[in-house]
């Protein structure tokens, strides 16, 4: 397999996975800006939709869509327990979660990395994220991670996108609860591993 990703972007997520579940795998930077590869290929021809991450399957075909990859690369060693079973209560939950990162989360950051998003509207989408955060921050309490003691896809996803609040300046300090959780996946071996590989920890 290989993941085309770009440093800190939404592809960090399932970087992430990868290296928990030890996957043999490559990767390639892509440059956004320029819709190019690190050996120069249009990203487009790679990828129409022009954004990451892109997971290039061993027999040929593209995946795409950060959920869709997290529950692939998971599916793949399914007892290490990334994703729960299928038609498990288990499994909807971490569904669940990761349809409000992708919607409410992800989205909700979106706008304040656009130059061209007016002022007044970045004002209102940090309003909108406190509201999301506070919930967050509501169910994380007594929890190690969004599922309880395990950790999921669910949680590369979160981390990779909470990580977003220093660049737009969002406010993380009212948020306890987030704070001890961010410090405790980050201290995860392989997520260390992967912030080092995409040049975002020295």
């Amino acid at each position: 397999m290989k993941l085309y990703f770009s440093p800190g972007a939404c592809s960090l997520a399932p970087h992430i996975v990868l290296n928990e579940l030890g996957l043999a795998h490559e990767t390639e930077k892509v440059d956004l800006a320029a819709k190019k590869t690190a050996g120069g290929a249009d990203f487009t021809q790679i990828n129409p939709k022009g954004y990451v991450p892109a997971l290039a399957l061993d027999n040929g075909q593209m995946l795409t869509e950060v959920q869709v990859l997290l529950r692939y690369l998971a599916d793949q060693k399914p007892d290490a327990g990334l994703i729960p079973k299928p038609l498990t209560p288990e499994r909807y939950r971490v569904e669940e979660w990761q349809n409000f990162i992708a919607t409410e989360l992800h989205k909700g950051y979106s706008p304040l990395f656009r130059p061209t998003t007016p002022e007044e509207y970045k004002t209102i989408a940090r309003d909108n994220l406190a509201k999301r955060l506070q919930l967050v921050d509501k169910h994380l309490a007594g929890k190690q991670y969004l599922m309880g003691d395990k950790f999921t896809v669910a949680d590369a996803y979160a981390f990779t996108i909470l990580r977003w609040s220093t660049v737009t300046k969002v406010d993380l300090s009212p948020y306890a609860n987030i704070k001890a959780y961010m410090e405790r996946v980050a201290a995860r071996p392989k997520v260390a591993e992967t912030l080092k590989q995409e040049g975002l920890l020295k």
